[in-house]
């Protein structure tokens, strides 16, 4: 194991901030962890995962020691009658995963395809996109506990799944994991992901509930498409809503759509009769963000080099060069403004998405 010293991270998030580790360690298997673990006593400090860097706002250099997650791998773990079950390393870039389980003939991914980052990252977040989210396709997924070194198995329902939320994303569990049967609760901070697995269901069904999916069905004049034609509908999509981060640094949507009940929403309706929302199963109802913030006229802002993107105004993105970028400051400096700005006119609380550093 090699401890990388000062290393800049700047070609390693997708806002191209820049900052440095001050300790890196590349994760290429799962011994590359308990090794770390072991040799630089990560049981007790604290430690930063580093996958595609795609959702994080870095606000200065990271004085945890950051794991870069490099295990790879993709493989058919199970076929039956009614599922493949696939499994990928943590380090594999999610579109790349997307794409190969399309080529090796298990559709059901197709719905997420082009969200950056990497596999490991997709629990965390519990990543979606087009009507199908990561727990809708997910089996189960393998971590390492840093606190003990236990290697453990987590189903679906023990991950606490939520909208753009899992265990991953809060503090440390009240009861111990270790025990059989008990719900982990709170793992952020002391279990890191080294594989998942996705149950990708037979027969195959396309899902196309969304509004542009269908409008591309229909341009297409395609009644049944193929998972593979939905994949390229979907790649097209968000190449023309969301800028590429190697052109103009971003990390994608940077606030989450926010819930209310039917009766703010109606309250909201009787002020804003053009507010997009979307009812949902559990009877809540899902506010636009990007709508949203666009109402309140952000579109195309700058605050420093940190701006609204011109084509989506749920993306803030990176107006600065590679030798004078961003800062993680300037951008949380707009999002807040934001925030203010859409709590003022709507009473709407947005979360950010990214992870702050």
């Amino acid at each position: 194991m090699v401890v990388e010293k000062n290393v800049p991270l700047q070609p390693w998030n997708t806002f191209g901030i820049a900052a440095r580790a001050l300790n890196l360690v590349r994760i290429r298997e799962v011994a590359d962890l308990l090794q770390a673990r072991s040799d630089l006593a990560l049981s007790q400090a604290p430690f930063f995962v580093l996958g595609g860097g795609s959702n994080i706002v870095l606000t200065g250099d990271v004085k945890p020691t950051v794991l870069k997650m490099e295990i790879k791998g993709f493989r058919l773990v199970e076929e039956t009658a009614k599922a493949w079950i696939v499994e990928a390393g943590a380090g594999e870039a999610w579109h790349d995963c997307v794409a190969w389980t399309l080529r090796q003939g298990y559709p059901g991914l197709e719905n997420m395809a082009l969200i950056p980052g990497t596999v490991g990252a997709s629990p965390v977040q519990n990543i979606g996109a087009y009507g199908v989210e990561l727990q809708d396709r997910f089996e189960s997924l393998d971590a390492v506990d840093m606190s003990t070194g236990q290697v453990f198995t987590l189903t679906a329902a023990q991950c606490a799944f939520g909208y753009r939320d899992s265990v991953f994303k809060h503090g440390a569990p009240v009861t111990p994991i270790e025990r059989e049967g008990v719900q982990p609760m709170g793992l952020a901070g002391r279990a890191v992901i080294t594989h998942v697995r996705f149950r990708l269901p037979r027969p195959w069904k396309p899902e196309l509930g969304y509004l542009d999916l269908e409008r591309r069905r229909a341009e297409a004049g395609i009644e049944s498409p193929t998972a593979k034609q939905i994949f390229d509908w979907v790649c097209e999509i968000r190449r023309a809503k969301l800028p590429d981060p190697a052109v103009l640094g971003n990390a994608g949507s940077f606030f989450k759509n926010p819930t209310v009940t039917p009766e703010q929403c109606s309250d909201i309706i009787a002020r804003e009769p053009r507010i997009v929302h979307y009812p949902m199963p559990d009877g809540s109802v899902k506010l636009a963000a990007g709508w949203l913030i666009d109402a309140c006229g952000w579109r195309g802002k700058t605050i420093g080099k940190a701006g609204v993107y011109e084509k989506q105004a749920l993306v803030l993105v990176n107006r600065g060069t590679a030798q004078d970028s961003v800062t993680g400051g300037e951008v949380m400096t707009l999002a807040k403004a934001i925030q203010t700005s859409v709590y003022e006119r709507f009473g709407i609380r947005l979360e950010p998405e990214p992870v702050v550093v």
